[in-house]
């Protein structure tokens, strides 16, 4: 109850605070984490031009990184912008898209994991696990792990990265390596919407823009999206777009009762 509780603060502040949401992102779900950032209550910009990033970072919240599609000039922004974020305490979010399926996304994360301090890391199993060095499997940017042992996966890696680690799955499993929490919030057709993983990240960004300790923003991040996923579900069923459209509906009327009826988390 008290991190439900949490999590109906994090989205009050957001609402009062609006902060401004810095992306660095990727470009197939690019509108879409601008509008899951609006629809919370947050402000995204979207820039990855070194001319432009170095002035917006200085007025913004929050940092989203996020390796998606990656190209040069990406990633030497993304390293660029990280260490002015961090010299302004700017906290930041990776969300390690692919990991483990090449060694360019490989490398890259890890690079930045090194040169940068994250507060939140969130991926999926085979991303996670591949950041550590662990055996995974991948096809192409989705995992094909089953989420066995993500607690201490998660711990593991909190430990090992010096931040929050949040894991993506049918529960899913965040820890900043001494506490872990489950969210079984969610509905499976979440998957068959390109994106939703990325903009959990944009909401993690939101919510650690807002003030959100960085535990918080990512069990919050999850919560409300299985939520709203949820309720769209009972709405429109399989009807795949619309499902999409009324995502957005629900997170936008997102209010504390419907949290705190249908949050499920789990304190391990």
């Amino acid at each position: 109850m008290e991190m439900l509780n949490k999590v109906c603060e994090g989205l009050e502040l957001i609402k009062r605070r609006n902060p401004l949401v810095h992306h660095i992102t990727n470009y197939v779900s690019v509108n879409d984490c601008a509008n899951i950032t609006l629809t919370i209550g947050a402000s995204p910009v979207m820039s990855d031009a070194i001319e432009d990033i170095e002035d917006l970072i200085k007025i913004s919240n929050a940092l989203v990184l996020n390796i998606g599609t990656l190209n040069k000039r990406t990633i030497e922004s993304m390293i660029f912008l990280g260490k002015e974020a961090n010299k302004i305490n700017i906290p930041i979010v990776l969300d390690p898209v692919g990991a483990g399926a090449t060694k360019l996304r490989t490398e890259t994360a890890l690079k930045i994991l090194e040169e940068i301090k994250i507060d939140v890391l969130r991926g999926n199993m085979s991303e996670i696990k591949s950041l550590l060095g662990v055996s995974s499997n991948t096809k192409g940017v989705d995992s094909t792990e089953k989420m066995d042992g993500a607690e201490d996966i998660a711990s593991l890696a909190a430990n090992r990265f010096s931040c929050v680690i949040g894991i993506s799955g049918e529960v899913d499993v965040i820890s900043d390596g001494k506490e872990i929490y489950k969210v079984s919030n969610g509905h499976s057709i979440l998957t068959k919407v390109t994106g939703t993983g990325c903009m959990v990240t944009s909401l993690i960004g939101s919510f650690l823009g807002a003030g959100c300790e960085p535990l918080t923003a990512c069990v919050s991040s999850y919560t409300v999206m299985g939520i709203c996923g949820e309720e769209a579900y009972k709405k429109v069923g399989n009807n795949i777009g619309t499902f999409k459209v009324k995502l957005f509906d629900e997170l936008f009327n997102l209010d504390e009762t419907k949290i705190k009826e249908g949050g499920k988390i789990e304190k391990c």
